[in-house]
């Protein structure tokens, strides 16, 4: 494809593009942009765009994305639940994470591919049950498939614990995941998920500052 069809495509994506799929997109990027302010309305903003986006999969018969969406729904709550808790004793830093923290992420990252990895490469694409058809996504793609979303889960997980890192393993998804939207032909999400990558570097810088303003007032 030259350089025409892509914008052809482009077009044609955004014309087609459903209410429910702007709103998606829309809480989405609100949820990226809450976080970078380390505001705690980045939860409920992003469970709405999770499960609006959850309803579209599964008008499309799409049950394994489904079940990786429902892990980001229940990480969702479950850092909206410890920042809150947080949020009520006062404390709103965010923190580097811990060696042992470290060792958790990097451990989800690796676990989580291979799990979706098998998953990917083992699901079959059809199967009935109780007469209804059930679809798997096929990818062409499961490597690179299984990659962004293990670094996701862990960059969920630091986020959740309000850990600096998140936005590193969050960044690692995305700057794969950019090149595979493309390849998949979803060049508006590509798009978005380039300026989600943006965002992230300066939610880091952001966060990096709040840690480096309470070592310095710590000093004094």
């Amino acid at each position: 494809m030259n350089f025409q069809d892509w914008i052809r495509l482009f077009q044609e994506q955004i014309l087609n593009t459903s209410i429910i799929e702007w709103l998606a997109v829309g809480f989405g990027v609100s949820e990226v942009l809450l976080a970078k302010k380390n505001n705690i309305w980045l939860y409920p903003t992003g469970i709405v765009s999770i499960l609006l986006g959850m309803f579209l999969l599964f008008k499309a018969n799409l049950y394994a994305e489904i079940i990786l969406n429902f892990y980001y729904l229940i990480m969702s709550v479950y850092g909206w639940m410890i920042w809150k808790n947080k949020e009520n004793h006062h404390h709103k830093e965010v923190y580097a994470s811990t060696r042992k923290e470290w060792i958790i992420a990097i451990s989800i990252s690796i676990i989580g591919f291979a799990v979706f990895y098998t998953l990917l490469i083992n699901l079959p694409e059809h199967f009935i049950i109780n007469g209804t058809d059930i679809y798997f996504t096929k990818s062409d793609v499961p490597f690179a498939d299984a990659f962004v979303s293990a670094f996701a889960w862990a960059g969920m997980w630091l986020l959740a614990k309000r850990k600096i890192e998140n936005w590193i393993f969050l960044n690692i998804s995305n700057i794969v995941a950019i090149p595979l939207l493309i390849h998949k032909k979803y060049i508006m999400m590509g798009c978005l998920t380039t300026f989600l990558f943006i965002v992230a570097i300066f939610g880091y810088l952001d966060w990096k500052k709040i840690i480096n303003n309470k070592k310095m007032a710590i000093a004094n």
